[in-house]
């Protein structure tokens, strides 16, 4: 994940945690991580939260569809994530 986001934007900061361990024993859990990540980059700044999610799922690609299940995420501009 991390090699194309920083191929797709400028990352200040990323974090991803996986939590595929808590869904194998569902019925609909079908393969695919499920993961949560905090994403910070100056190229949000100026976007909206379905922006950023559409510039993310963008940089992550193919792997939406088969690596990766589901992911959740919190994106931020540097200045953002300074005053958390």
């Amino acid at each position: 994940m991390r090699s194309r986001l920083e191929n797709a934007m400028a990352l200040t900061h990323f974090e991803v945690k996986d939590f595929t361990g808590r869904h194998l024993n569902h019925k609909q859990h079908d393969g695919g991580f499920h993961l949560e990540a905090i994403i910070v980059s100056f190229d949000f700044e100026g976007d909206n939260l379905v922006q950023r999610h559409r510039k993310v799922y963008e940089a992550m690609g193919e792997l939406m569809k088969h690596e990766i299940h589901a992911l959740s995420m919190k994106t931020h501009t540097p200045a953002e994530w300074e005053q958390k």
